[in-house]
């Protein structure tokens, strides 16, 4: 029997998944990474046996999610058109490595996943899996079968005595990771309809927060934050944190017609509270050390970095060129942002680092000014020089 390896998630379309592959003939394998959907992973398993898989692979990859994946992308900057912090985007070559790790170990020739024809996750899993392993053979279900809308998915999976939690009337397609969650389908389908308030899950209604502000500070080592109000904290506790903590001053929310890979413009919601939070820390930490011309080409970088991320470029020579470059500017990237969140914002009050550029002697207007000001004259007409008429 043909073996094949299904990202499993439990979700309808994953779940439709394993029906429709093993009325054609598949042994059907499921692997689960837990990259932090705070999900009940023993009862997972339990539904995939009951669906007739006879393995279900979950593995803990918290850790190395935020370690190998996350934490890169934070030190590059990496946001995609000025939103979007990748969440799902960074989980996808990580799953993409477990499929072909299961594949080898279970000898199977296949590998599915339950990605629709025209998102971007297809194209990150299967670049992915091919530059890992080109042998091995991909189905997306979701490309071929007769099920042309969620409506259709639904009465399918009722009609294979499948559990799903999505619905006629709550047809949202969700995804979750320690980063984020991205919410879609349904209303959300029209740009013109603001987001019902019942979609957020992991972010309070600003209106609703409390009235005093919440302080934080993030302390970083090499570009990677270590600290949470002084304290030392290991990675998943620390993203576990901020998320309760952010989420609930409203902070993170985002919502945006974004350019996906396929070519079609699609329209997200997202919620990534520690993210907005690092992301704002981490770069102010950057214009406190870094020096003028690396701080301004690293910008490019970033916008370059999240573009590879979001395409499914995750596993390219260029990727991980990159990643030289901007492990280089993060050496000396240590030090403590002070954070205020209110009601739905999140702004710097405070920056301190020991390898700070920052020389108060230079800026002040006040006493103990050394700067030249002298010098002015002559740099001014060098540098108009060119463009004396």
């Amino acid at each position: 029997m043909k073996k094949v390896v299904l990202a499993y998630s439990g979700g309808l379309d994953t779940s439709c998944c394993v029906a429709w592959l093993q009325d054609r003939g598949f042994e059907v394998i499921t692997y689960t990474a837990d990259l932090g959907q705070g999900i009940n992973f023993a009862q997972l398993k339990k539904k995939a046996k009951r669906c007739g898989v006879k393995k279900a692979y979950i593995v803990d990859l918290k850790d190395r999610f935020l370690n190998d994946f996350v934490f890169p992308a934070l030190k590059a900057g990496a946001i995609y058109e000025a939103k979007y912090p990748l969440a799902t985007a960074l989980g996808r070559p990580l799953i993409a490595e477990g499929l072909v790790a299961i594949a080898h170990k279970e000898n199977a020739q296949y590998i599915a996943h339950g990605c629709t024809g025209k998102g971007n996750d297809q194209v990150r899993l299967e670049v992915s899996v091919a530059a890992l392993d080109k042998r091995l053979k991909v189905v997306a279900p979701l490309r071929e079968w007769e099920l042309k809308t969620r409506d259709d998915e639904i009465k399918y999976a009722w009609a294979h005595n499948i559990q799903v939690e999505a619905t006629k009337k709550s047809p949202y397609s969700t995804d979750l990771n320690l980063w984020g969650r991205s919410i879609e389908c349904g209303v959300l389908e029209d740009p013109a309809n603001a987001p019902p308030p019942d979609i957020y899950k992991l972010t309070k209604d600003p209106q609703k927060c409390p009235n005093k502000p919440l302080y934080l500070t993030i302390g970083f080592s090499k570009g990677i934050p270590v600290r949470l109000n002084g304290k030392d904290s290991k990675a998943v506790s620390l993203i576990n944190r901020l998320n309760k903590l952010a989420g609930g001053c409203g902070v993170g929310r985002i919502d945006m017609v974004e350019n996906r890979l396929v070519g079609i413009k699609s329209r997200e919601i997202y919620e990534a509270p520690a993210a907005t939070v690092l992301y704002l820390a981490h770069q102010e930490l950057e214009s406190l050390i870094l020096d003028k011309e690396s701080a301004q080409f690293k910008k490019q970088v970033a916008e370059k970095y999240a573009q590879l991320v979001y395409n499914g470029l995750w596993h390219t020579p260029l990727k991980a060129a990159l990643d030289k470059f901007i492990d280089q500017t993060q050496i000396r990237l240590k030090g403590v942002i002070d954070l205020k969140l209110y009601k739905g914002n999140c702004v710097c009050v405070g920056r301190r680092s020991p390898c700070s550029l920052y020389k108060k002697s230079l800026a002040t207007y006040d006493k103990g000014d050394k700067f030249d000001q002298s010098a002015a004259n002559g740099f001014i007409k060098i540098w108009g020089l060119p463009y004396q008429k």
